[in-house]
């Protein structure tokens, strides 16, 4: 008895059919495409040094210090102020690097989803309500670069590169 032929996918296959059918991207599309990986670097870069910048202002009182004390800082091991400060010194300086991003990242996105749900959904559930706006921007903002990690300008990535290029 002859053996049986294997069914293989045919261009008329429904996902054949809707590549086919989807439009070539234009001469914009692919630019920003192209660009993306670089964008998404600047955005890393961005969101890295904004967050390290509010951990500084709270443990080093620098930039107009910790929100609420005149130009202070939060006192060193109280709970969670000084830790959340800590994070967002740390976490914020590895994301600016690129180094460690998706890490770093997972860790300040949950410690903004902490600081929303245990400090600003407490006066009222609206953000714009409740002064938490920059807690669920990082949060989310952090998030998205759990997935998409550190784009194509990023320590990590150098270092990888100047590894595998010098074996």
């Amino acid at each position: 008895m002859p053996p049986t032929p294997t069914p293989t996918a045919s261009p008329t296959t429904p996902a054949a059919t809707a590549r086919a059918a989807a439009p070539a991207p234009g001469p914009l599309a692919g630019r920003l495409d192209a660009a993306r990986p670089y964008v998404l670097s600047l955005f890393r870069i961005v969101v890295g040094l904004l967050f390290a910048t509010h951990g500084a202002a709270s443990l080093f009182g620098i930039l107009g210090g910790a929100a609420g004390t005149h130009g202070g800082t939060i006192p060193t091991g109280t709970w969670p102020g000084w830790y959340a400060a800590a994070i967002q010194l740390v976490a914020g300086i590895l994301v600016l690097l690129g180094t460690g991003t998706r890490t770093a990242a997972l860790i300040a996105s949950g410690s903004m989803a902490y600081a929303y749900f245990n400090v600003h959904q407490k006066v009222a559930l609206w953000p714009i309500q409740n002064g938490g706006e920059a807690s669920a921007m990082f949060c989310w903002a952090f998030l998205l670069l759990v997935f998409t990690g550190p784009g194509a300008l990023s320590l990590d990535r150098f270092f990888g590169r100047s590894a595998r290029n010098s074996a």
